[in-house]
């Protein structure tokens, strides 16, 4: 069992609320915040979604900002909003000398302000929208870092967060995410045909999809503290290498998630009370997830319940805004209800209806991503008794290294998968598959234990065609391809299906330094025993001196 680590902190915005007390009367009320939308302008008027009640020239007003202050994304202001909440909330002061990290979960970051011209370089850049965020909240002087995972991105950033106080390398960690609502957002789910025109009925049989949200919320995490509002006392990522957008139906990863979670926390199943399931009111998902549940959960079931229809999918900001809504509950001795569930779906879970004046010692929060990226986080109301990690002097070594920088070696790519698998990639896709299994190649393996992405733009190419589509063609008929393929953490999921790999899986997005968390995130999975190959892999589209792609991939091993 490993050190608890105690939550000092926390700040939500969300459509039930602009902070945690609204959020909490919300909740208790049982009152949706899915609506028509009031501030997203697109024809799709008639698809409901979880907005934040507040315009961009409120928010601004709430972190000080004149009105004459230039543009800012709805992504960021809701960060920010959500940062300064959760600072005040634990009484945070006097932060010189201390080494305070912010990290956040996005996928989209600046969209809703870039898809409004024709260049997507700098826009698509998730780290800006960290670093954006870390100014307004006032850390400008605080280390950032952003994690890009889809729609586990906030609950991988936590656990990123954790992770870095165990073993002391910060003091302060701030950690979440952050997704505003862009017409490339919905359009791209649109295109997927999984949005409900209704409000969604997660784990009912007439399930017919789910409703976007947007919103924010951020937890501090803080060193040395015994007390805390909650304790995490474990997590686990893995991969469900199945498909890109759909779930295997045995819940696989979501499953080897939950118990990677439990195994760290030296908890049992049955001591569970809770479980807020990722629960989107998907078909896929809901099964999918059920059934996960079931293979976990195999003597009690925990009461379930999807706070999406509360909130809608907020995608990549949704782990942070359940983690907080997982708080709220344990504090207050309730569980959320699971709203517009009345039919049972043949062989699934019976979510609860909600419940008060209860005790939750233990909660458990999923997470699940495109790709498969799946994480589940143990929480609790006390901390664990067990000693600090013990260091470890297990090295690690580079045992292949292969870049892929031009376009003219692509063809090679043949030599490993058919043409027509090849077609329905883009450039970027190609130099980083061939770099991946050439290094693996070359290493003798065929399954690494963990696969870690770092990228600066991401599917630049891929993002930047779809908007053309939007924008030249309309918002109908789109092709869910490019979508499907625009998420920064695309190639990690993707490699991951190839090999079967199942262990970990996350994609950093920070600019110049998405190498460097990179490579300092695989050093520490092999110095802790917690994997013996990891595949890192670096891909960018390059704009300068001319247009094309770069991948390098390293295999790193335990000595």
């Amino acid at each position: 069992m490993e050190p608890s680590v105690p939550i000092t902190g926390c700040g939500i915005i969300c459509s039930i609320g602009n902070d945690t007390s609204e959020v909490l009367d919300s909740l208790r009320k049982g009152e949706s915040g899915i609506r028509p939308m009031k501030y997203l302008r697109t024809v799709h008027s008639d698809i409901p979604v979880g907005e934040v009640q507040l315009s961009n020239t409120q928010m601004k007003a709430l972190l000080g900002l004149g009105e004459d202050t230039p543009p800012i994304s709805r992504t960021s202001l809701m960060g920010a909003i959500a940062v300064r909440q959760a600072i005040r909330d634990a009484g945070l002061s006097g932060l010189e000398g201390k080494r305070v990290v912010l990290i956040s979960g996005t996928t989209v970051g600046l969209m809703d302000i870039s898809e409004h011209g024709s260049d997507l370089s700098s826009g698509n850049e998730c780290g800006a929208c960290t670093t954006e965020i870390a100014r307004l909240a006032g850390l400008g002087e605080a280390r950032v870092c952003t994690v890009s995972t889809a729609c586990s991105a906030a609950l991988n950033a936590i656990i990123l967060g954790a992770g870095m106080l165990k073993r002391d390398e910060a003091d302060i960690v701030i950690a979440g995410g952050s997704e505003s609502l862009s017409r490339f957002h919905l359009n791209g789910f649109n295109s997927l045909m999984i949005l409900d025109r209704e409000k969604c009925r997660p784990f009912d049989d007439t399930r017919a999809g789910l409703n976007l949200g947007e919103g924010a919320a951020f937890v501090v995490m803080e060193k040395g503290k015994k007390e805390g509002l909650a304790h995490i006392r474990g997590y686990g990522n893995r991969c469900d290498a199945f498909h890109q957008t759909a779930t295997s139906e045995n819940g696989e990863g979501a499953s080897l998630a939950m118990e990677e979670a439990l195994g760290m926390s030296g908890l049992s199943p049955d001591d569970i009370q809770y479980v807020n399931a990722h629960g989107t009111g998907t078909r896929d998902n809901d099964l999918s997830e059920s059934r996960a549940l079931q293979r976990v959960f195999t003597g009690r079931m925990p009461e379930v319940s999807s706070t999406k229809a509360f909130t809608g999918h907020t995608t990549s900001a949704s782990g942070s805004i359940e983690t907080v809504i997982c708080i709220l509950a344990m504090r207050n001795g309730f569980t959320p209800a699971n709203l517009g569930w009345k039919n049972p779906i043949e062989g699934g879970i019976i979510p609860t209806a909600g419940h008060s004046g209860i005790t939750l010692h233990n909660v458990m929060c999923n997470s699940f991503g495109f790709g498969g990226n799946d994480s589940s986080l143990v929480i609790s109301d006390t901390r664990a008794e067990s000693a600090a990690l013990p260091d470890s002097d297990r090295a690690c070594r580079t045992v292949a290294d292969e870049t892929v920088s031009s376009e003219e070696e692509l063809p090679a790519l043949r030599e490993f998968i058919s043409p027509m698998e090849s077609r329905r990639m883009g450039k970027l896709m190609k130099a980083a598959f061939l770099a991946s299994l050439r290094a693996l190649g070359k290493a003798g393996i065929s399954c690494p234990d963990a696969i870690i992405s770092a990228t600066s733009r991401g599917m630049l190419e891929s993002s930047q065609l779809f908007l053309k589509e939007i924008n030249s063609n309309g918002e109908e008929m789109l092709k869910p391809t490019l979508f499907m393929q625009s998420t920064h953490n695309t190639i990690g999921s993707a490699i991951a299906i190839r090999t079967g790999c199942h262990g970990y899986n996350i994609t950093y997005s920070q600019s110049d330094e998405s190498s460097f968390w990179a490579l300092r995130d695989a050093e520490r999975l092999i110095r802790t025993g917690k994997a013996g190959t990891v595949l890192v892999c670096s891909f960018d589209e390059t704009a300068v001196p001319s247009p094309g792609v770069y991948a390098r991939c390293l295999i790193l091993a335990a000595n």
